[in-house]
């Protein structure tokens, strides 16, 4: 729609923090719109031919090209230049530095019982069928990094808590312990969400707390930035996907991942609420990264993209 509105105009302009977010394969649309020549690539499939490592497999009985890699992103990034201006924050902002820390959480017992059974039980199935959906793939993923939260989801769509203490609740509160002032707390799962409300309400009280995620409504939303920011709230408690973007929370100086997700503008946006206009000090942003899991796979996946995208803005990375 965007780009068919875009034919009948005089001008166009885009404006974006990340325009490159998943893989340098995302600036081809954006261009087009803006010029169908800029990157003298008159369809996608020859720019993914230009910039892009495919290998086929064969799906369904049909031969499908993916993507294993990227080559001539040097060539790319001077392709950009001539139509694109950047300002960085540093540039018009005194920001103060982010700081970066990893905390280990061991599971318990009963943790990596499941959390083994599992990960066999998902590589026996990959070894067993010729072909294995998207789905099903996506669905173990969850279900492992649920595990290391602390709960399971079956696949007729209940939910149970692990039995015994959950390590990366007491992490959390350790943490929390160590720290002044106000604090973020990213969690992906609804489950995770409310077992962190709760278990900082019985120590903090329920005044301190916050809950922001699909559940919270509209007119609560802007109250309870309001009230984080003007310290009657302590610990703000959300989704990345729904309070990741445009609120301001610069009245935190920590901020807690309870976990990630692979998506690295949802991680980028989070971090900002934080890290913007207003913010007089430097922000400790902390991972909870259970050793030789799944949550070390997604943190590099996270700073390979990162990588990625600061090779073709001609960042240092």
């Amino acid at each position: 729609n965007i780009i068919a509105l875009g034919k009948n105009v005089s001008y166009k302009r885009i404006l974006t923090g990340s325009p490159v977010t998943k893989s340098p394969l995302d600036l081809y649309t954006q261009c087009w719109f803006l010029d169908p020549w800029l990157l003298d690539q008159q369809s996608y499939y020859s720019f993914r031919t230009r910039y892009a490592l495919t290998r086929k497999i064969n799906v369904s009985g049909r031969q499908v090209e993916i993507v294993v890699g990227y080559r001539n992103l040097g060539e790319l990034s001077e392709k950009l230049k001539p139509f694109s201006y950047r300002v960085l924050k540093d540039d018009c902002l005194d920001l103060p530095p982010k700081v970066k820390v990893i905390r280990h959480v061991e599971m318990t017992p009963e943790q990596k019982r499941m959390y083994v059974t599992l990960k066999k039980r998902a590589i026996v199935e990959l070894e067993r069928e010729k072909i294995v959906s998207a789905p099903l793939i996506i669905t173990r993923i969850l279900r492992l990094q649920q595990i290391l939260c602390g709960f399971i989801k079956y696949d007729n769509g209940t939910e149970e808590v692990i039995e015994g203490e959950n390590p990366r609740i007491q992490e959390l509160l350790d943490v929390i312990e160590e720290t002044q002032g106000n604090i973020i707390i990213w969690a992906t799962y609804r489950n995770s969400i409310k077992l962190i409300r709760d278990s900082i309400a019985k120590v903090y009280g329920a005044s301190k707390v916050a809950t922001f995620f699909g559940d919270t409504e509209s007119e609560e939303r802007q109250e309870i930035v309001k009230n984080f920011q003007s310290g009657e709230i302590r610990f703000f408690v959300g989704q990345p996907r729904t309070g990741g973007y445009g609120i301001t929370l610069t009245n935190a100086k920590t901020v807690i991942y309870f976990n990630n997700t692979y998506d690295m503008e949802v991680r980028l946006q989070s971090e900002d609420r934080a890290h913007r206009i207003g913010q007089k000090d430097k922000v400790t942003y902390i991972d909870f990264v259970c050793p030789n899991t799944l949550d070390e796979k997604i943190i590099q996946v996270l700073n390979n993209k990162k990588k990625l995208a600061d090779e073709i803005t001609g960042d240092k990375w």
